[in-house]
């Protein structure tokens, strides 16, 4: 396995998935995800794997969990789920699958010329992502959208990812990276130290509250790790002391253009995940044996009546225990939660088991997997492929097998016949389906962002409808567009499992009562009303006016028979 195509590998996969700015509609990230699969897909192909059956076993709890979770997502497709959805979680669940069961079956030499390249390759993306931070912040205008993505956050750091808490993980990782790189004697202290200075000076500018958490987490590490050197620790436990002075500096400059000042101050510390939780539990109440199915969940909450809702759509519970209670069922979320648990353990005591500098690098790849796993009980990072790839890959790299010393006999994974270029095929039929889904996005881009050459709406969508993985994105468009909206309910059928928003809500409750079915059209207008959005005020106002309500329009009574969500899975 040459080193420099090992770098040359984890360099892409760490550094372009982040660094892509230039997105096309319908998804803000999917050039980011496409990316992420594909790299990685190609840094699996370029290690090989050289103990099939020996990394298996050693990650059998871990992998046994994303199976668990693909065959939930093969059991909502068979009930509900549309299937360019499913297609789309199933994929991302079996390249999670493959790169944490490659990067477990990797023997020791391979595994720690990996690590010190995966490692290399974050502080890079690290080092750009905060350049890009401090242009956001300090010098907006120089945001293109292009090369660097534009702040949807005024005056608060996003990185390309465009989102401050996927910034302020991304540079967690990166200080975490440079501890192995200091420990192997390949970065000096006296470039250490500053690198992670400007990493945590990013997070601060990215506003993001989990950030703050995750860097206490750094100076723990510090603390317990008594393997470390003097030099580590001391840029681990100086972190959040830094973090601390920087954001004194913040409310001293008093400057609405310092957006993250403004948002670490902020009353409400949930951001209405405290309401969102609460509405979880409900559900997870009503059904807690099978769950609302995976990919359900928002689906099973708009559906539900809850008066009192947070009024942003929400389409996770930003919470991942939650998240599996309420679409898995309880029985199936414990076993697949108490399995990660203990391939989380099982990381922890075998990294523990490793000296020298790979047994810092295994140290530092089990607190970026805890890292993401406290991320993960406030967002949903590991439903973001440029996230997931690299936990489950580090994740399987410290559940690998132990060091067998100089006696260990060469990996067969650099044999360039037979068995070891069979092993890189996995990851080179990944990379294949990164390029696929690029051309299979094609047909639904057509739809919102339309070449001059292209063809009519109705033809345009007819083909985003035959896409794999994208055709929801195509209901979507039939079912707001239709010139005659009961002809649309198949369309909506498909679209409304994705995401409900207003748009969509409130076409789907005119198409329900435009053919008729008047109780679905009003429990839909029902819990449309409840957002309180003011983009579907003018549809209610008819509610309000005295003279008009004779008329007795659908959306201003409530259905006459009570309805629940699974009364709309076939409509």
């Amino acid at each position: 396995m040459p080193s420099y195509a090992l770098s040359l590998a984890a360099l892409l996969a760490c550094c372009v998935p982040a660094l892509v700015a230039f997105n096309l509609p319908p998804s803000a990230t999917f050039f980011n995800q496409a990316a992420a699969i594909g790299l990685w897909g190609v840094f699996a192909a370029v290690l090989g794997a050289s103990r099939v059956l020996a990394g298996a076993r050693a990650a059998a709890a871990l992998l046994l969990a994303l199976a668990l979770l693909a065959a939930g997502v093969l059991w909502s497709a068979a009930v509900a789920l549309p299937a360019s959805l499913a297609a789309s979680a199933l994929g991302l669940l079996l390249a999670a699958l493959l790169l944490a069961w490659s990067a477990a079956a990797l023997e020791p030499q391979a595994r720690r010329q990996a690590l010190q390249a995966f490692c290399l390759g974050w502080v890079v993306v690290g080092v750009l992502s905060s350049l890009i931070a401090l242009v956001q912040v300090f010098a907006p205008a120089w945001a293109d959208g292009v090369l660097v993505a534009r702040s949807g956050f005024p005056g608060r750091a996003v990185g390309n990812l465009r989102q401050p808490n996927h910034l302020s993980s991304l540079l967690l990782w990166s200080v975490v990276a440079l501890v192995p790189l200091r420990e192997a004697g390949r970065l000096a202290t006296r470039a250490a130290l500053p690198l992670g200075a400007l990493f945590v000076v990013a997070i601060e500018l990215s506003g993001s509250r989990t950030g703050s958490v995750g860097v206490l987490l750094l100076a723990l590490w510090g603390v317990v790790d008594k393997r470390l050197s003097r030099d580590s620790r001391l840029l681990l436990v100086g972190a959040p002391l830094l973090y601390a002075g920087w954001a004194l500096a913040l409310k001293l400059l008093q400057t609405d253009a310092l957006g993250a000042a403004t948002r670490l101050g902020e009353s409400d510390p949930s951001s209405s995940r405290f309401g969102i939780w609460s509405n979880t539990l409900t559900l997870i109440a009503q059904q807690p044996w099978s769950g609302v199915g995976f990919g359900q969940f928002n689906f099973a909450w708009t559906l539900t009546p809850f008066p009192g809702r947070p009024v942003a759509f929400f389409d996770h519970t930003h919470n991942l225990a939650l998240q599996f209670a309420v679409e898995l069922g309880v029985p199936l979320a414990l076993l697949v939660l108490a399995l990660m648990s203990l391939a989380l353990w099982q990381a922890w005591r075998r990294s523990l088991c490793v000296a020298g500098a790979e047994g810092a690098a295994l140290r530092a790849g089990f607190v970026m997997v805890l890292l993401m796993a406290l991320h993960s009980q406030l967002e949903y990072p590991l439903w973001y492929a440029y996230f997931l790839l690299p936990t489950a890959w580090m994740w399987g790299a410290c559940l690998g097998p132990q060091n067998e010393g100089p006696a260990a006999e060469p990996s067969t994974a650099a044999s360039p016949t037979g068995f070891g270029l069979a092993l890189r095929l996995p990851g080179l039929l990944l990379a294949a389906g990164a390029l696929f889904s690029l051309g299979d996005y094609g047909r639904v881009v057509a739809i919102f962002t339309p070449a001059p050459t292209a063809g009519p709406l109705e033809q345009r969508i007819a083909i985003g409808q035959r896409s794999m993985f994208f055709a929801h994105h195509a209901d979507y468009a039939a079912a707001t567009t239709a010139a005659v909206p009961a002809d649309a309910l198949p369309a909506f059928g498909r679209a409304t499992h994705f995401l409900l928003d207003t748009r969509l809500t409130q076409s789907w409750a005119e198409a329900l009562a435009d053919a008729g079915d008047l109780d679905r059209a009003r429990h839909v207008a029902q819990r449309l009303r409840e957002f309180h959005y003011p983009a579907s005020e003018p549809f209610f106002e008819v509610c309000d006016d005295e003279s008009l309500k004779a008329l007795k329009p659908f959306q201003c009574e409530a259905p006459q028979r009570p309805l629940t969500w699974r009364d709309f899975l076939d409509h």
